[in-house]
């Protein structure tokens, strides 16, 4: 497959992100540009953020609880 240069202007934040997650992945940082790209073209983040949301509300009452028996816990106090 051909491939073409980018160019592109980003804050030197985003750079050092992309580079480490890119590290992080195994893969170079063109490659691991082009699946944010391909995940996004093929909705994979939508539908896993989708997910996720879904999963918290059918489940939001679990961590609710289970925070509020933190907070009440004999001993749980904040320092």
């Amino acid at each position: 497959m051909a491939k073409t240069q980018l160019g592109a202007r980003v804050d030197d934040e985003i750079a050092e992100l992309a580079r480490a997650r890119a590290r992080d992945r195994g893969l170079p940082l063109g490659d691991y540009i082009a699946a944010l790209v391909r995940e996004d073209v093929d909705g994979l983040r939508q539908r896993g953020l989708d997910a996720a949301r879904r999963f918290l509300d059918e489940h939001q009452g679990v961590f609710d609880e289970a925070e509020d028996a933190d907070r009440h816990a004999p001993g749980a106090h904040a320092a």
